[in-house]
């Protein structure tokens, strides 16, 4: 293929993403799941690279769990939405960014519906005035999160202290790049790179240092899949599916895993730990299993914060060999201490999963 062409098709894998001016708005699970990822994507963003990152105490869940649970109508949905519009056309923004993929997903079919049919989108005006006498324009951008923490990739790596290499080889680290389904499978056009080649997480990776391992299972769920594990008698599939992506990407060794949704790091940092108990099987060197990390968690390592201030001690999977592989020091003594520095007790340890 003539360069000319494969340009023109990868140009109809991006998407614009705004510099600076955002309307910032949370995940539900992420905040527990991960709760120092969404504070330290603002740190970042504010006072690191400056950028006008706003967002509203006011804002709720989005709905999305509940509407592809089908437990919420589409309407009601998007009539939450509008009022998650309503307090960004409020506050003077127009650039509207999700922290949750799931969330991103939905408001990306909300406003193609809402562009394909005007009728729609002026009865959910009229329900929300009723609702609430708020009124509302669509965001003039949405992005995910991941999309500007990539569009500020190089920045960060020319801030850099530290780089995805091993420090005792010299040689980039292997990392797997999970892609969340609700960012770019349903609507293709609205991830960078689209749902085959999305460059989103492997655009960081390689800006800070990092080797993306290719595998079979790449684009396969990482087991969340809402029904899956949602319905107690399903979640023999979601364990399935994570072991699935684990055995195929194990004969690659990776270093590491970087995420770019709420679920995604959870499930396959927790179900490491399921598949140890169950199966006495573990992935990654010497039993200690495959690190998993959400973008904003790397973003914060480079950049040089305190691992335990990002949060890693909640994960499963100890990050401990990873932190020593780049050369990132930590306190043992304050993986389990408060913001007092008070003991917060420690968890029993596996009896296989080392930690």
């Amino acid at each position: 293929m003539k360069i000319e062409g494969k340009k023109r098709i990868w140009s109809e894998y991006q998407k614009e993403i705004p510099d600076d001016k955002y309307f910032y708005v949370r995940s539900c699970i992420r905040q527990s799941f991960f709760p120092a990822s969404e504070v330290y994507f603002l740190k970042i963003m504010r006072e690191v690279l400056h950028r006008d990152i706003y967002e509203n105490k006011h804002h709720t869940t989005c709905s999305g769990i509940g509407y592809h649970s089908d437990v919420v109508p589409f309407e009601t949905a998007m009539t939450v939405v509008a009022r998650q519009f309503a307090l960004m056309t409020e506050a003077g923004y127009e650039n509207y960014a999700a922290s949750c993929i799931t969330s991103f997903g939905l408001y990306s079919e909300i406003i193609e519906t809402w562009k394909k049919f005007p009728d729609v989108l002026q009865k959910v005006r009229d329900n929300l005035y009723k609702a609430t006498g708020r009124t509302f324009e669509p965001p003039k951008h949405l992005a995910h999160a991941s999309d500007i923490i990539y569009k500020v990739r190089n920045e960060i790596a020319a801030r850099a202290r530290y780089r995805l290499v091993n420090r005792y080889t010299g040689a980039p680290l292997r990392v797997v790049e999970h892609i969340g389904c609700h960012y770019a499978k349903m609507f293709p056009s609205k991830g960078v790179g689209g749902a085959e080649y999305p460059y989103v997480l492997t655009g960081m990776v390689e800006a800070w240092g990092g080797e993306v391992v290719d595998y079979p299972e790449r684009r396969h769920c990482c087991g969340f899949g809402f029904r899956q594990y949602f319905i107690q008698a399903n979640r023999g599939y979601s364990a399935a599916n994570t072991r699935k992506k684990f055995e195929s990407m194990e004969p690659f060794r990776p270093d590491m895993i970087i995420t770019n949704c709420p679920g995604c790091p959870y499930f396959l940092d927790r179900w490491q730990y399921v598949i140890a108990e169950t199966e006495g099987k573990t992935y990654g060197d010497n039993g200690y299993g495959i690190p998993v990390f959400t973008y904003e968690e790397v973003a914060g390592l480079v950049l040089g914060y305190d691992p335990w201030d990002l949060g890693l001690q909640v994960h499963q999977v100890s990050v401990e060999p990873l932190l020593d592989k780049i050369g990132i020091p930590y306190d043992p003594t304050r993986k389990y201490a408060g913001k007092d520095q008070k003991d917060l007790s420690h968890p029993e340890s596996p009896s296989v999963l080392k930690v």
